[in-house]
């Protein structure tokens, strides 16, 4: 069954995924797709033989950190060349998103530079430092077992709002209640904060979150 397939991975379209991490869907489309006569940057760890694109919790932190690699001005040939060599030292299909990248990642991406890529290692050793790009980006990760992210706190956990692939198939939910953000503030816009806490038996403060949180997302796909 598809869905016992996905306990754990969680299920998000480009749409989905972008609205998340706030990158456009069909970049992250185009990295794991391919386009033009390019490869893909890496695979997806979702497959479901519709032909269709989707990600789990492991592609969007993946999708997070190339994203930010190449706003930093990083081409996605040298983000997926360094992905390849990363799967190799690390063993990992999709290295960007371990925790292990965190401390060998900067190594890589500088191996991956020799020779051919001078404006990449200026990248690294002057005004963009490895880690005012990734760690900011991974704080707020868990990991399980020292590696592979299990679960993530988009604005921190004092904010409570937790993406977790065993969770509602990895949507945001409000992580006192358990229920998704976008019901509980479809609810809350519906029928106030008050009426919608009671309808769902949660505090109202998780009301509030959740719509907060899915405010703050429309912002970002509006700006």
């Amino acid at each position: 069954m598809v869905h016992g397939k996905l306990i754990g991975i969680g299920l998000y379209t480009p749409a989905e995924a972008g609205r998340l991490i706030n990158v456009p869907a069909s970049r992250i489309t185009r990295w794991l797709r391919g386009s033009a006569g390019t490869e893909p940057i890496w695979t997806s760890q979702v497959e479901l033989d519709d032909g269709r694109i989707y990600l789990g919790i492991r592609d969007l932190m993946e999708a997070r950190i190339a994203d930010k690699f190449i706003s930093a001005g990083i081409s996605p040939q040298r983000v997926r060349a360094a992905i390849r060599l990363a799967s190799e030292v690390i063993g990992d299909a999709r290295p960007l998103s371990t925790d292990r990248f965190r401390t060998d990642g900067r190594s890589i991406f500088l191996k991956t530079a020799e020779g051919d890529a001078p404006a990449l290692l200026t990248l690294f050793s002057r005004q963009y430092a490895f880690e005012k790009i990734i760690e900011p980006l991974l704080k707020n990760v868990e990991f399980e077992g020292g590696q592979a992210p299990a679960a993530w706190w988009p604005l921190g956990r004092q904010k409570q709002i937790l993406v977790d692939p065993r969770r509602a198939f990895g949507q945001p939910i409000d992580a006192v209640s358990s229920v998704p953000t976008a019901i509980l503030a479809a609810a809350g816009r519906q029928e106030g904060i008050e009426r919608a806490a009671v309808a769902f038996m949660v505090p109202p403060g998780s009301v509030k979150r959740a719509m907060e949180f899915e405010n703050g997302m429309e912002l970002k796909a509006a700006a």
